[in-house]
């Protein structure tokens, strides 16, 4: 099968790449190299430096044929999306029309959305949050990204593009960028290793659902080859504060930097809880890494830097 990953030397990406390439399929990776990184590439993927709101999207998607899109090229930054909501709304929206405008002409079966349960649902009412909870995002990303979700069912319903969209708690592992697309725990520990100074925004108690890099990679795996078109959380249903994760790292690290707080950041959810029951029911999938061996792998993977 013929996959293609836009965002694919990124982050979560590249690791979708290699697992799409393990299991044997002919992967594309789209990507313009503005967060992700060339080394992060799989040389056994085809690769197009390209931006999804280009109009050479077209030209390739034509070429390729791929039968399966995962879209995770985004502007990532909930804090860059306050502080520039039209560059946001640029690349999430109008990209993300441009490449399904793109994908239904050429025959692109199904498309699997990375969205994010982080941001989409706001201020939670109630814990961990289901797919059915209501969506109050407060950041421009959070409002990108849900109405990416909502055009993804138009063509669903008008064109009959296969649609699955996995919302994301906080991801993190190896290959996470400290300094481009603002991963608290990749900015604690570059920062800790180093022996710098990391600074916690306001009092440390939001909490947020940290999900292993792996275990996205297997939820993707899990609904690639659905029929169903659905929304499904991908997360693990436990809340820990900034406060909790910066120990951790401390003692990981063995570091002897203290506890320094600055200001709350505009944008910022307190409490962020997924509830990930759905998808385990419909597709056998659950978080296996343990947050603080997830931690010391990434971790392990700054340190070899």
């Amino acid at each position: 099968m013929k996959v293609m990953v836009t965002g694919g030397a990124g982050f979560i990406g590249s690791h979708l790449v290699d697992r799409f390439i393990e299991e044997g399929h002919d992967v594309v990776v789209v990507d313009d190299l503005s967060t992700g990184k060339k080394k992060n590439l799989n040389k056994e993927a085809i690769f197009y430096k390209v931006d999804i709101q280009s109009s050479r999207l077209h030209r390739i998607i034509q070429k390729e044929r791929p039968e399966i899109i995962s879209h995770h090229a985004a502007q990532m930054d909930v804090r860059k999306s306050v502080d520039d909501p039209a560059f946001d709304a640029k690349s999430n929206i109008l990209g993300l029309i441009n490449l399904v405008e793109c994908a239904v002409k050429n025959g692109t079966r199904r498309i699997v959305f990375a969205s994010s349960g982080g941001a989409i649902y706001g201020e939670q009412v109630t814990f961990p949050a289901s797919e059915d909870h209501s969506t109050h995002p407060l950041s421009p990303y959070g409002i990108s990204k849900l109405s990416g979700e909502h055009y993804l069912y138009y063509y669903q319903k008008i064109c009959g593009l296969e649609c699955a969209t996995l919302r994301y708690g906080n991801v993190y592992g190896p290959r996470q960028d400290p300094h481009g697309e603002a991963g608290v725990v990749a900015i604690f520990a570059e920062k800790l290793l180093k022996g710098e100074q990391a600074t916690i925004n306001g009092n440390g108690m939001q909490t947020r659902d940290y999900v292993y890099v792996k275990d996205v990679v297997e939820a993707n795996m899990a609904v690639i080859n659905m029929k169903a078109n659905d929304t499904f959380n991908v997360g693990t249903g436990i809340e820990t504060t900034v406060n909790q994760l910066y120990k951790h790292l401390l003692e990981i690290t063995a570091s002897d930097l203290k506890e320094i707080h600055g200001p709350e950041k505009m944008g910022e959810q307190k409490r962020s809880c997924l509830n990930t029951k759905k998808i385990y029911k419909d597709a056998e999938w659950e978080p296996t890494v343990l947050l603080r061996e997830g931690l010391e792998n990434t971790v392990a993977y700054f340190k070899e830097l």
